[in-house]
């Protein structure tokens, strides 16, 4: 029978044991988390100052940036913080705070990204229509739903989690994940894991469906277009969308494709570390390198900036 002394804090077991391989993660960390907040940060920049990219796609693009932004900080600096310091310990209510914000920065990622497949939609298949349907009140509604589905995933679990005690304290992770601290629960967490596993596959195939029903219809209407001009067009617009859904619900499936249950952690820290890492720093060069529109407004920007330092 396991021992019920209370616990109040987690042992964060990280990436490595290794101090030297320890530094070369912290490196990579830090110097991708710096790229990603500088390119999102571009982005939103770009988009809040350039008049021509005041559209329903460029909206959901900043907003976009902003979510990964907010998700990667949640994961990174404090791991860092734990590489630098070497105190890998956290209390059980900081734990559940940053469980807080990962699934509510991820859940609204898969929301908006749905949200950006159904822009397209409208872009591509109904162009004489699209700025009357797509127009600001309506862009700021479609943002507001993919932040309260977000909430609404996250609050039921956290709730019910709130009332569970500790037994174990080690996570074996580099960040605190659902999965590691209901096995070191000594309550009954059949219900949550149960819950878990509906929300997330809830989610993870109503976004899937409604990005993949939008992009059936794109393709559809795309190769009907008279020119081969013209469909080169429609599909730039998409393809970047396109490569960032195929990396991100790619990462989520490999998660649970496991060679088996010896690996199932290792892979989960490795994918997860590419998620929370890797993905938020290739995106933004993944819209700005495909996007001749976000380019231009990039090279404007630089040149008003190098005139006006010249200028004073």
């Amino acid at each position: 029978m396991r021992n019920h002394s209370a616990v109040t804090t987690f042992i964060l077991l990280g990436l490595t044991n290794d101090p030297q391989l320890e530094i070369l993660v912290f490196i990579f960390l830090f110097i991708t988390y710096i790229l990603s907040v500088i390119g999102n940060l571009t982005i939103i920049s770009l988009i809040f100052v350039e008049s021509h990219l005041k559209t329903a796609m460029y909206f959901f693009l900043q907003n976009f940036s902003f979510v990964e932004i907010s998700f990667t900080t949640a994961c990174v600096p404090p791991y860092l913080y734990i590489i630098s310091s070497g105190d890998r310990t956290i209390t059980v209510k900081a734990c559940f705070s940053q469980i807080f914000f990962i699934v509510l920065f991820g859940a609204t990622e898969f929301f908006l990204l749905a949200v950006m497949s159904y822009d397209r939609y409208m872009a591509i298949c109904k162009p004489l229509h699209y700025v009357t349907i797509m127009n600001s009140r309506v862009c700021r509604n479609l943002i507001l739903c993919c932040w309260l589905s977000g909430l609404l995933i996250i609050i039921p679990l956290l709730v019910l989690s709130l009332h569970l005690e500790f037994c174990d304290s080690d996570i074996d992770h580099f960040y605190c994940d659902a999965s590691p601290i209901l096995k070191n629960s000594c309550s009954d967490t059949w219900y949550i894991e149960q819950l878990v596993v509906v929300c997330a596959v809830l989610t993870f195939v109503a976004t899937l469906v409604c990005i993949f029903l939008s992009y059936i219809y794109i393709i559809r209407t795309i190769l009907r277009l008279p020119s081969v001009q013209q469909r080169k067009k429609a599909f730039s617009t998409c393809s970047s969308h396109m490569i960032v859904v195929s990396m991100t619900y790619g990462s989520c499936i490999f998660m649970y494709i496991k060679p088996s249950a010896k690996d199932e952690m290792a892979i989960n820290k490795a994918v997860s570390l590419l998620t929370i890492s890797v993905a938020p720093m290739l995106n933004p060069f993944i819209y700005t390198l495909r996007n001749k529109q976000v380019k231009r407004s990039f090279h404007d920007t630089l040149k008003r900036l190098a005139f006006l330092s010249q200028k004073y």
